[in-house]
């Protein structure tokens, strides 16, 4: 029978990072998962870890790729399980009953495409830093991502069989793209109830590499799914959102 979840985790050199994502897998109250670990030849203890954890059904793969989103479209292939669930290095569930929340979420309202929730950020101790400068939304749409990744990757759950793969002319958006084509074909979309916490996000200071191409990849992204014109407008909208995210990082701490 095919689990629930497919729960995969691309590493490269991660062994600083991906204890707490491990433990976090192992933890789960609910079994119904399969978890895939797929590593970019690592050089560093990434592997020993990953088959020291001893999770269950965990299947970990080592192969040169073409960076990260094309060893997610390798681990996507190999997935069985009805729901995909992308949990980066160092990135964790909230709490040990996350999966069982999910699960229950989803048999109550039969299947639906999207299930999703909200991200706090946390440092490498995994203290609470701050809540995530996005808040998903109630009602998820297809508009919603008009204003931006909404929703945290990690706390987007897809039913496989509507996901496609992530495509690689993105080489640092691709992920946001991916979420617009899943809501494109998914029929509905439910959110854990009560704002319910789904990832803790590891912090590493929230600065991101190649910010300035990464802003410029998802401002033609917006303008192909949304117009150039609306997407303009609202970038005009989102300097404030930008200001107060960049003071945000200032405060929090580096590692």
């Amino acid at each position: 029978m095919a689990p629930l979840f497919s729960i995969i985790t691309v590493t490269y050199n991660a062994a600083d990072t991906l204890p707490a994502t491990l433990a976090s897998v192992k933890e789960q109250t609910c079994g119904m998962y399969e978890y895939i670990v797929m590593d970019g030849v690592s050089t560093d203890r990434t592997l020993k870890l990953a088959i020291d954890a001893g999770i269950p059904r965990a299947r970990i793969y080592s192969s040169p790729d073409k960076g990260l989103y094309d060893a997610m479209n390798k681990a996507m292939a190999l997935a069985t399980g009805q729901y995909l669930i992308f949990l980066n290095s160092g990135d964790a569930f909230h709490s040990p009953d996350t999966l069982e929340h999910l699960a229950r979420l989803i048999t109550d309202n039969d299947f639906p495409g999207i299930v999703y929730g909200q991200t706090c950020v946390v440092d490498s101790s995994r203290r609470y830093l701050a809540p995530r400068h996005l808040v998903a939304p109630e009602e998820l749409t297809l508009d919603s991502f008009a204003e931006g990744m909404v929703v945290c990757h990690q706390a987007f759950v897809v039913l496989r069989k509507i996901a496609q793969p992530y495509n690689l002319k993105y080489r640092f958006s691709a992920d946001y793209e991916w979420c617009i084509r899943c809501l494109q074909r998914s029929r509905s979309n439910v959110a854990l109830p009560d704002n319910e916490v789904m990832i803790d996000y590891l912090s590493e200071g929230m600065t991101t590499r190649n910010r300035r191409a990464s802003l410029i990849e998802r401002f033609r992204i917006m303008s192909y799914y949304y117009g150039f014109f609306p997407t303009l407008m609202r970038h005009i909208g989102f300097v404030g959102r930008f200001l107060r995210r960049r003071r945000l990082e200032k405060s929090l701490p580096i590692g």
